[in-house]
């Protein structure tokens, strides 16, 4: 590729040092789980997040999987949460044996629509799971006025999101917590599986703990029926000499996005057939993925591979559409957003080590077809 969609040896070439000297003090030291390396890094993110507390674990999926067990989900329960997704959302509920309910999403923010939340809710609904999609957060001001309403717990999945805000709120504030994601592509990334969950509430955390690790407070004694969720120390030590930086490639992403915008405002282009990322108010977006949609999307993905430039589809088919979830019982046109949105989203290419001229090459190609497709007498009809 010219210009790849990510570019994981250039962030390694800037943060190599590091991270072999954090690989080689985990090694030398022989502790590999549940050691020093991953409490200190529970308390780092915890204090770059504004939260009281971190439990390291061993992937965002099980981040995830573990809150809602520590929220008491199980058979039978609803879990209130978005279509437009990666599957792990979805699935952490249904291998508890619940059900999720589905709201459509706002098209600006591809976040679940607080404004739809209240009529999802019902008897069986044991958690709100909003999802902060390609670096932003939901609006969770009218999320929580729904759920304080209601008296039901919110989690919030903020996989893509770390160090997101909107409204004055961090992730998790004023929720049961927040999971992310430690996943090579994300802001901050590991080499490998890793996550985390984030809390203001101690017994939230404590429960959290235990279930991570077999329900067990002391060895060879479980409390709770738990699971192997834990984060290992090579994991969280690489995090640990990555996490410094993290403000600055986040910095370098915002401009990116901003060239962007400067670069495709001067083409001119139908807003018809291109629209840009959107910034809700009093948002600080952190632009995991800089998404925009046309609806020549898979043509344009076609002509950008063809000349050298990567691009990639978050999501091409929403969770009520998917195979493994038939038996919820949706259709084609039950969330039509999301399903517009899986039609047409497309991330461009988007990295701290991107340069101005390779964005100018994607900007120009872009374009380039989409201009061509407007002047065609197929697409003015």
């Amino acid at each position: 590729m010219t210009v790849p969609t990510l570019d994981l040896e250039g962030q390694l070439r800037e943060v190599e040092a590091e991270v072999r000297a954090a690989i080689d003090r985990v090694v030398a030291s022989q502790r590999f789980i549940l050691g020093p390396e991953g409490e200190a890094l529970e308390q780092e993110i915890a204090a770059y997040s504004g939260c009281a507390h971190g439990v390291g674990v061993s992937s965002g999926t099980d981040a995830l999987l573990v809150a809602l067990m520590g929220l008491g989900v199980g058979a039978g329960d609803e879990v209130v949460t978005t279509p437009y997704t990666f599957v792990a959302t979805a699935s952490a509920v249904a291998r508890l044996g619940a059900r999720a309910v589905f709201v459509d999403i706002d098209p600006g923010t591809y976040a679940l629509d607080g404004s739809r939340l209240d009529d999802a809710i019902g008897p069986r609904t044991r958690a709100i799971l909003p999802v902060h999609l390609f670096g932003q957060m939901a609006d969770m001001t009218a999320i929580h006025e729904v759920a304080r309403a209601r008296r039901v717990p919110v989690f919030e999945d903020a996989a893509q999101a770390i160090g997101a805000r909107r409204d004055d709120l961090p992730i998790g504030r004023g929720s049961a917590g927040a999971s992310l994601s430690f996943f090579p592509s994300k802001n901050l990334g590991c080499m490998g599986d890793g996550g985390m969950v984030l809390t203001d509430d101690d017994a939230f955390a404590h429960r959290l703990r235990l279930l991570r690790n077999h329900g067990q407070e002391t060895r060879l004694t479980s409390q709770l029926v738990g699971g192997n969720f834990r984060l290992d120390e090579i994991q969280a030590a690489i995090l640990r000499a990555k996490l410094p930086r993290l403000d600055s490639w986040v910095a370098r992403r915002q401009q990116h996005a901003e060239t962007y915008r400067s670069a495709f405002a001067a083409k001119k282009l139908d807003p018809a057939l291109l629209s840009l990322p959107r910034e809700a108010p009093a948002s600080r977006h952190v632009y995991n993925q800089f998404i925009v949609r046309t609806p020549r999307r898979d043509a344009l993905r076609d002509h950008l591979t063809a000349k050298g430039i990567g691009s990639a589809v978050y999501y091409p088919v929403p969770m009520h559409l998917q195979p493994c979830f038939a038996s919820w019982g949706h259709g084609e046109g039950a969330f039509p957003e999301a399903e517009r949105a899986a039609r047409e989203t497309l991330a461009l290419p988007l990295f701290p080590e991107l340069t101005a001229a390779a964005i100018e090459q994607v900007v120009d190609e872009v374009a380039s077809f989409l201009g061509t497709a407007a002047s065609s007498p197929q697409e003015k009809q």
